[in-house]
């Protein structure tokens, strides 16, 4: 179990935990909540041991692995499934130790290391690494490009497969579901899910806590409070605690007002100064209660449009995508749709379907590839784009961004007006003048929506805008998106914020652009269709592969040749019987020249079985522990050697295929 015990912990002049206790019990999947700021990533750091307590003790068992997701992206060209390779710490010191008993000729220790390998999995680990990959969202050759191709988004989703790759006792995940997708996020979602080690989580997502916590661990005023029950039963139970705390306060006030008020009238008369005394003492004693203070709500709105066009938009055969060196590449084609004032839309999508694409080019940041859109006269687009933190000036404060928007959409702006502005965001006093590149993720994220909401829109354009945000400021958003009376076009991973804001869904797949027919409860069990389908291709290609590249001689010689796909006509042409008799004598051709190919390919595989149920034999001798010394050094060279003759082994059966494939081709 994890257990601390009067921890304080401070950061700079900051005091993150102050005599801090819990216990958390093995297996248990945690929630970690609290506001923005409040320390729990400097818990995680704690727990991992890159920062010490200043005061108490944590205990962790030592023999447990513990997995979270890096923050720093190496700059590298390994394939991404190697990237996530190692990320299996059991495998990597397994693999490790065969190279160095390699190195040494130390049959023990070959032989060692090919238990501990067998013990971690080698045989389906690049199997597992790349399922990971896959659910996550890449796509095909993905899994095998350099990671240095990569953007940063998907570099985090490599960071975070990778960390699910660890067999990890302990699993430390910090803000998981940011750049991911809907698709994504319900895919990890299933995934932690079934995870059997003890899971401690931050999340600002509502509806993810709720589906994988069980145990809520809340962060506040320096003190930890353990919460039975996800973050749901959290909330409902803080509640209740609150409001008991307030009441037990106002009773302890009016005792203590009872008290003081006869100590003060009858402390100077003689006859009931012991009395009086004795409350005195008895109001020392009294263990003094504080006052319940809760966090101060954060709540904003977005200002009534100026006016509000309807239709907002016509799409006339609208084809979407981006420029390449190639030319041009079409990711959605045929939007034929409109956009009326005051409609909600949720745009729903696999990663690469072409969401975002369809949104910047609704938000003028980049041109159509065919087809027309018509504006509305008068509309007014603000646009939260994903990256739109990316290009905030790192150097100026909150208010000198301000100043420069006021003067493109409302130069009689003053400076007062603006910095109250800012207040209604929490940037108040010396704040207004902090760099943004100091700023928190969710500063720089309510910065945006200052600048959003400024700009008095009646069209928002929503790309993926609470990664950055905690619960409080989501709820905020969805108040102040309810009341807004303009449009919404909303892409999000957040389902509670779908939830609350949409009336309808779009979904955006196969190039097309249509009306989802359902709500989000839907669209996840139409997701979990797709995947079964998908898995079931992948499954049933994998098989026709196989029988292709292992196909005897006979087999080939009786069956008929692939014939070419005919072009389309009226009726299809007989065949003659010179045109047959042509086809069986090239047949037969095939089969003499490929015969000598496919009896080595035979083989090959009758020894490759061979060398693989001995592997297997020996490893279950070693595994039982029954074997001698020399026994056991003896299966060490053993298995090497089988190692070594696999390998050659398979690569003559891969030259041996590829050449019996190009024949076939010619003929």
């Amino acid at each position: 179990m994890i257990t601390l015990r009067d921890v304080t912990l401070r950061r700079g002049t900051k005091i993150v935990l102050n005599d801090a206790s819990v216990t958390l019990q093995p297996g248990e999947k945690i929630g970690l909540v609290g506001r923005n700021g409040a320390g729990k990533s400097s818990l995680f750091a704690l727990l991992t041991d890159r920062l010490q307590s200043d005061k108490g003790e944590v205990d962790i068992p030592r023999q447990w692995a513990v997995g979270e997701v890096a923050q720093h992206m190496p700059e590298t060209e390994m394939p991404a499934t190697d990237f996530v390779l190692e990320g299996d710490v059991r495998l990597m010191a397994a693999t490790r130790a065969l190279e160095e008993a390699d190195a040494s000729g130390d049959g023990h220790a070959i032989a060692e290391a090919h238990a501990m390998l067998m013990d971690a999995g080698v045989f389906d680990a690049r199997a597992r690494a790349q399922a990971l990959l896959m659910g996550l969202g890449f796509k095909g050759a993905q899994v095998d490009a350099p990671v240095n191709s990569f953007s940063g988004g998907w570099r985090m989703r490599l960071q975070l497969a990778r960390a699910l790759m660890c067999p990890a006792d302990l699993m430390l995940l910090d803000e998981p579901t940011n750049h991911l997708d809907l698709d994504a996020l319900v895919w990890l979602e299933a995934w932690l899910q079934r995870y059997d080690g003890t899971l401690l989580i931050i999340s600002h997502d509502r509806e993810f806590l709720d589906a994988i916590t069980k145990v809520t661990l809340h962060l506040d005023d320096a003190k930890l409070t353990r919460y039975g029950g996800n973050y749901t039963t959290f909330e409902m139970m803080r509640a209740e605690r609150m409001e008991q705390q307030q009441a037990a306060y106002a009773k302890q006030q009016d005792k203590v007002a009872h008290l003081q008020k006869f100590i003060d009238r009858f402390k100077a008369k003689a006859s009931k100064a012991k009395q009086a005394q004795s409350r005195v003492k008895a109001l020392e004693r009294m263990e003094k209660l504080a006052p319940v203070l809760a966090a101060s709500d954060f709540s904003f709105e977005f200002r009534e449009p100026l006016n509000l066009p309807n239709p907002m938009l016509m799409f006339d055969q609208v084809a979407v995508g981006y420029d390449t060196d190639e030319g041009e590449k079409v990711i959605v084609r045929g939007i034929d749709r409109s956009v009326l004032a005051g409609q909600r839309f949720g745009i729903l999508g696999a990663n690469g379907q072409g969401k975002s694409t369809f949104v910047k080019t609704v938000a003028r940041m980049q041109r159509a590839m065919g087809g027309t859109i018509t504006e509305g006269k008068g509309l007014s687009i603000g646009y939260f784009a994903q990256q739109e933190m990316d290009v905030l000036r790192p150097d100026e404060g909150p208010l000198m961004h301000m100043i420069r928007l006021a003067k493109e959409v409302s130069p009689g702006a003053r400076e007062q007006e603006l910095r109250d502005f800012l207040g209604q965001f929490r940037f108040i006093g010396d704040m207004v003048n902090q760099e943004v590149g100091s700023l928190s993720g969710g500063e720089k994220a309510r910065l945006v929506l200052a600048m959003l909401v400024w700009q008095r829109p009646n069209l928002l354009l929503l790309d993926e805008p609470t990664n950055h945000l905690d619960l409080q400021t989501r709820e905020a958003l969805s108040m102040a998106l309810n009341e807004f009376e303009g449009t919404v076009m909303l892409v999000s991973h957040d389902r509670a914020l779908l939830r609350e804001v949409c009336d309808e869904f779009w979904l955006v797949a196969g190039g097309k652009l249509a009306p989802f027919d359902g709500d989000l409860d839907d669209y996840q069990r139409w997701l979990l269709e797709q995947s079964k389908e998908a898995a079931k291709l992948a499954k049933e290609q994998a098989k026709e592969q196989a029988k292709l590249g292992r196909r005897d001689a006979a087999s080939t010689a009786s069956a008929p040749a692939p014939v070419a796909a005919p072009a389309p006509a009226p009726a299809p042409a007989p065949v003659k019987r010179e045109d047959r008799k042509l086809s069986g004598q090239a047949r037969q051709r095939l089969a003499e020249q490929t015969r000598p190919l496919r009896k080595e390919l035979d083989q090959i595989d009758q020894r490759m079985k061979a060398l693989t149920d001995e592997r297997s034999r020996l490893e279950t001798e070693l595994a039982s522990g029954k074997a001698s010394p020399a026994q056991i050094v003896e299966a060490g060279k053993r298995l090497k050697a089988i190692g070594d003759e696999l390998e050659t082994a398979e690569l003559r059966w891969l030259e041996l295929s590829e050449q019996i494939d190009a024949m076939q081709n010619a003929a």
